[in-house]
């Protein structure tokens, strides 16, 4: 029966010892490998360096580059592939400082040939497994990529409504300042230095109050392109209580609707964290965002904030219908919800155990069914010594 492609093996051999490489090679290519020599280290360096290799079969004593020093510069360079060494009866302890410095296994001369089959093909077995395993956490890290920027979308449909009662407000002050402005401009000239001086008054105070809409406006508009865009992590200064308020903006549309009463319980001393602002928006939306849609009309949502001496704490409660005690191990999973298709993804909270992780910060939840639920996320005061090394684009200056 032929062997797949997946299944043959390419072998490098290398040892000094032209003999003894000629003769375990031809062994080898009986049954099946496909094989390439080298006779020495740098030999074996340079081969690695142009050709597909799964696994190395290593000879420790060699003049020039040892087998060890052969060894670590294959593992720094190439370290998905596995080596086995080769060592001469009285050289065992070679054969451990191999495996120390990363090597597979060991074999000792003279070495028998179905032992060293067996050896290449584990080898080579787990080098497959491994490279597995790699390409499963790369298409895992990407798919969790694509969830969390389809929830930024979804919040993003949730917030419009929101977003655009809240846009709304500036642009009524400023035609209604406009209006009063072509008023004033039209009324008679006035005579008097005194009636001058209140037109001008006027006029002035109707542009103060559309400049100051044009910013609120401006400002909104910034938020609503924060959540479109793609994000780089960057962290700076967070008033907390300000963020509470400023992302609670985004959805008093809905909160207004429901007649939902607010209840803040924020401490009375400013709380700063040093940490990614955006993200900490996106965590509290979906959190309020799940409050909002467990509590009824004239229901109830409480906000907090605290601080010990290694954490900022926020506590988003509501007194909503609770979550089941079975499902409470259930709700950080991807696509896992009790609601239909048509009102939620089952991704909001999968998206904020995975920015509290990014961010190393911890959530819990606690939940009783016709009482509601507490959720309670904490980031460490060091998150940014933890962080400093994904986020060397850091604005210091930048504040919330």
């Amino acid at each position: 029966m032929n062997k797949s492609k997946e299944d043959t093996i390419r072998l490098l051999l290398v040892d000094d010892e032209e003999g003894f490489r000629m003769t375990i090679a031809k062994r080898l290519e009986r049954r099946g490998f496909v094989l390439m020599q080298a006779s020495c280290g740098e030999a074996c360096l340079e081969i690695l360096g142009r050709e597909a290799v799964d696994v190395v079969v290593l000879d420790v004593k060699m003049p020039g580059l040892s087998g060890i020093e052969t060894l670590k510069a294959i593992k720094q360079k190439h370290g998905e592939i596995q080596v086995i060494l080769l060592t001469g009866n009285v050289a065992v302890s070679d054969g451990i400082q191999g495996i120390k410095a990363g090597a597979y296994d060991y074999l000792t001369k003279p070495v028998e040939i179905d032992h060293l089959v067996n050896k290449v093909r584990q080898a080579f077995e787990m080098a497959r497994m491994e490279a597995q395993k790699t390409a499963q956490l790369e298409y895992r890290t990407k798919l969790e990529r694509k969830i969390v920027d389809t929830e930024r979308l979804v919040s993003l449909g949730t917030m419009s409504t929101g977003i655009a009662h809240e846009i709304n407000n500036p642009l009524a002050i400023i035609n209604e300042a406009a209006g009063f402005m072509k008023q004033v401009i039209s009324a008679p000239k006035p005579k008097s230095k005194l009636d001058q001086c209140s037109q001008k008054k006027a006029l002035l105070m109707g542009i103060e109050k559309i400049e100051t809409s044009i910013k609120r406006a401006s400002r909104i508009t910034h938020q609503l392109l924060g959540h479109v865009k793609k994000h780089r992590s960057q962290f700076s200064e967070v008033d907390v209580a300000a963020l509470m308020h400023e992302t609670l903006g985004l959805l008093k549309k809905e909160v207004e609707d429901k007649k939902i009463r607010m209840n803040w319980q924020l401490h009375r001393k400013k709380i700063s964290l040093w940490s990614d602002a955006y993200k900490i928006r996106q965590v509290l939306i979906n959190l309020l965002n799940n409050a909002i849609h467990a509590v009824g009309e004239n229901g109830c949502i409480t906000l907090s904030s605290y601080e010990t001496l290694d954490a900022v704490i926020l506590e988003i409660k509501d007194n909503g219908r609770g979550i089941p005690k079975e499902n409470l191990s259930k709700i950080f999973d991807p696509f896992f919800t009790t609601k239909s298709f048509d009102e939620g993804t089952g991704l909001g909270l999968f998206v904020v155990h995975k920015i509290m992780s990014d961010l190393a910060g911890d959530i819990e939840v606690n939940s009783r069914v016709g009482k509601g639920t507490d959720f309670t996320i904490k980031f460490p005061k060091t998150a940014s010594i933890c962080n400093l090394e994904d986020n060397l684009s850091m604005d210091k200056d930048k504040k919330i």
